[in-house]
């Protein structure tokens, strides 16, 4: 993985004495909070309903063991005894004291972190597939592209102010384990006929208040002009971008207003004048990057089987194992997600124990997922069995990934100042639901995601089953939404109609999978199913 080098880390520690002064002049009062707020959320720092919260940059989502001990270091010093992993790969603290903001930082930086451009209008963390230089489906690794993307973008001058946020994220393999096409700029990496490697971009996708998939601008660019053909797309944006209206200030809408030919006519214009100009990096940079993504020293002559007689290991295997690119590894997801928990927190003792894990198991290595949970990305099949054993113990076992219990959800009403309903109560209701009933099981791939409120964090529009938490008149309300996907058949779930209450909803999401259940045919998801009869069944089971 990545590690700093000398103006990475006099960047970083810079900032944090930056920040401190800032942080100590709010104190005294000679600082307003109208001037200080945009200088906080640059540092990832937010005020919520109840407290600051910061969250902190994870690229592309790895970390070593030091980084995630580092982290429950924080959680147990600082906020009250957990984290919050994103679907952005990064991890938020929800009760943090603002004077204890730059020592957070401070600490942070010793295990070469930060949490810059984690909020504000600029390019925000670079995301990347979870199983990136692990899976057997991948073309290259895309981390070192992540990386140098990073780079590029950190304290850009130009894009430190953009008309509202922006993401990116860099993918390798025809399966999209990233919701690559919901990005502002989402790239592939691609082998065109002639064998050679380059980066199809798809730009103008969003969730929010207006979903839109990105479409395709350029199938094939030279990835050693990859960083040119991205700042090309940010320099029309930044030049075109409504600054006036922030509901219509993002890419996609003006990749949809002004159309995909002419955005990209603007684009490849922008493109040829700055090859013109000779401004991409120097691919001694890429290449000097791509040596801290080198494989692990993988062993030869391991097993390719696990001792599959116990029926509950065999389970875990069967839904929380990705097959490995390595002879005899796989990439093992600890699920974040037991029964009534909430998604994507982990306890100081279980961050703890995954950093012993992931340096004991996994070569020094751990992911965060988009789907807020864990990876171990190079574990020995041989060794399966007692890396299982003991996440077990810690209640980190649990077996579901991909299922109606893998819930997306973000911290709703319980936390942010933005929501309009709580999302964490639903989703632990949902998992009890669930695993009361026994039809998880049945069910299989089911894909369901929670919002609690347009801004979309908990990527509802993306669910195979999606909820959005509103606003009735003060009252919570739940729109249920049908037959989104995040992955490479991309879709925009839609409502069913009138909203249910909190209760409701938990009615309502099992009514829906028991429609499924009714109509399914051999071998088919609960979205290929939706997508084969259609809303009105499911419309009269809720609605009658």
């Amino acid at each position: 993985m990545y590690k700093y080098d000398q103006y990475d880390q006099a960047m970083v520690d810079a900032r944090v004495e930056e920040f401190r002064d800032q942080t100590r002049r709010r104190l005294d009062g000679s600082l307003a909070e109208e001037h200080f707020r945009p200088l906080r959320l640059m540092n990832g720092l937010y005020l919520q309903l109840h407290a600051y919260m910061l969250r902190v940059a994870v690229p592309y989502g790895t970390l070593n063991s030091d980084q995630m001990h580092a982290l429950a270091d924080i959680a147990e010093k600082y906020d009250r005894g957990y984290g919050h992993f994103t679907t952005r790969q990064n991890i938020q603290y929800n009760w943090i004291k603002l004077e204890d903001a730059p020592d957070i930082l401070a600490d942070l930086a010793k295990v070469e972190m930060h949490a810059i451009q984690t909020s504000g209008n600029c390019i925000r963390n670079i995301s990347s597939d979870h199983f990136a230089g692990a899976a057997a489906d991948e073309l290259v690794d895309p981390r070192p592209y992540a990386e140098i993307l990073r780079q590029w973008s950190s304290f850009h001058p130009e894009f430190s102010y953009l008309p509202r946020k922006f993401k990116i994220c860099v993918i390798a393999s025809d399966t999209d384990r990233a919701a690559m096409r919901l990005h502002d700029i989402g790239i592939q990496i691609v082998k065109n006929d002639a064998g050679e490697l380059g980066a199809a971009f798809y730009v103008g996708g969003g969730m929010g208040r207006t979903p839109i998939i990105a479409p395709c601008i350029n199938e094939f660019v030279p990835l050693d002009q990859l960083v040119t053909y991205s700042e090309a797309c940010l320099r029309v944006y930044n030049r075109y971008g409504r600054r006036d209206n922030k509901y219509k200030a993002r890419i996609k809408i003006l990749v949809h207003e002004l159309g995909k030919e002419e955005y990209t006519r603007q684009v490849e214009e922008e493109f040829a004048h700055m090859l013109e100009q000779g401004v991409e990096p120097p691919l001694a940079e890429l290449e000097r990057i791509k040596t801290y993504f080198q494989d692990p020293d993988f062993k030869t002559g391991l097993t390719d089987r696990a001792d599959r007689s116990d029926p509950d290991f065999a389970l875990w295997i069967d839904r929380n194992c990705h097959k490995h690119k390595a002879p005899g590894y796989v990439s093992a997801t600890i699920s974040l997600k037991p029964v009534g928990g909430i998604p994507g927190d982990a306890s100081v003792e279980q961050m703890h124990l995954m950093a012993n894990l992931a340096k004991e198991y996994s070569f020094d290595e751990c992911r965060v997922t988009h789907a807020q949970n864990i990876v171990l990305p190079h574990v020995e099949i041989g060794r399966l069995h007692e890396l299982w054993t003991k996440l077990e113990e810690a209640g980190l076992g649990t077996p579901n990934l991909d299922r109606i219990d893998d819930i997306i959800a973000c911290p709703g009403l319980d936390y942010c100042s933005l929501a309009n309903a709580r999302s964490i109560p639903v989703a632990q209701k949902i998992s009890e639901r669930f695993a009361a009933n026994g039809k998880a099981d049945e069910l299989g791939q089911l894909k369901l995601k929670i919002s609690g409120c347009i801004n979309a964090c908990g990527h509802h529009h993306a669910g195979h089953i999606g909820i959005l938490g509103v606003d009735r008149k003060g009252v919570e309300n739940y729109q249920l939404l049908l037959g989104g996907s995040e992955a490479e058949d991309t879709s925009l779930g839609k409502i069913t109609g009138p909203g249910f209450s909190e209760d409701g909803i938990v009615d309502a999401v099992e009514k829906a999978a028991d429609v499924y259940l009714a109509h399914r045919e051999d071998g088919e998801r609960f979205l290929d199913t939706y997508r084969r009869i259609g809303m009105d069944p499911f419309k009269e089971a809720l609605y009658g």
